[in-house]
């Protein structure tokens, strides 16, 4: 059985400056999440999530088959079962942070993951096409973002209408794991706007594993709501 969570900072908590800095950090974000869904003994993965600051305070919506544990006694938690009712051919709204990327093999013959808005510039770059020729850098992301979404949207289970995605928010995030020092770069783009199932089953599935990678840093989990 899946739960889906809305998971909000308690009024009375401490609200420190270092507690700001560190949800700045998708890492930390990610550390502070995992404890929450982990009571110390769970090792492996099972839940994906997006944290959003809103009114000066961290919300975080998670969708797991675990029960989350206030182990620092700073959260509120409302919980409710998670069993959407889908058919082919229905409508939904839907919101989604997403780490688009397109893979390619570099020089060495290995693959490695691109951001599809900085790959976008540099093939506009590498065509000699001159700057003040080239998009917005807001039509890119629309544009990459879009073509992103819907070539993977099939194999999830659902279509999409250009004219019905927005794509924006585009966030390049850059930061350091603690374990071996090692220097993460990822790019998050927010697509919201409407949907068609085309395969219940497959939808479900995306719905309860996410959508892309880096969904250890709080991106893929995908929120649908009725029109």
């Amino acid at each position: 059985m899946s739960y889906i969570y809305r998971i909000l900072l308690k009024d009375d908590a401490s609200r420190s400056p270092e507690f700001w800095d560190m949800i700045r950090n998708p890492y930390e974000v990610h550390r502070m999440v995992w404890r929450i869904f982990s009571d110390g003994t769970r090792k492996k993965r099972d839940f994906i999530y997006r944290m959003e600051v809103r009114e000066r305070s961290p919300l975080i919506y998670a969708v797991s088959e675990s029960e989350p544990v206030d182990l620092d006694g700073i959260w509120e938690i409302d919980q409710k079962e998670y069993s959407p009712v889908l058919r082919t051919g229905q409508h939904l709204g839907f919101s989604l942070r997403a780490n688009p990327v397109r893979t390619k093999r570099n020089e060495e013959g290995k693959h490695c993951r691109h951001d599809v808005v900085m790959d976008a510039k540099k093939l506009l770059q590498d065509s000699g096409c001159p700057p003040d020729a080239r998009p917005r850098e807001a039509d890119l992301v629309q544009q990459e973002g879009y073509n992103w979404l819907e070539s993977r949207a099939e194999r999830l289970g659902f279509s999409v209408e250009r004219d019905l995605v927005r794509a924006d928010g585009y966030r390049q995030h850059r930061f350091l794991k603690r374990k071996g020092n090692r220097r993460v770069a990822i790019s998050t783009i927010d697509f919201n706007g409407v949907l068609t199932v085309t395969d219940p089953d497959r939808f479900e599935k995306a719905l309860f594993t996410g959508v892309g990678p880096a969904k250890s840093y709080g991106c893929g989990l995908l929120l649908i709501r009725p029109l």
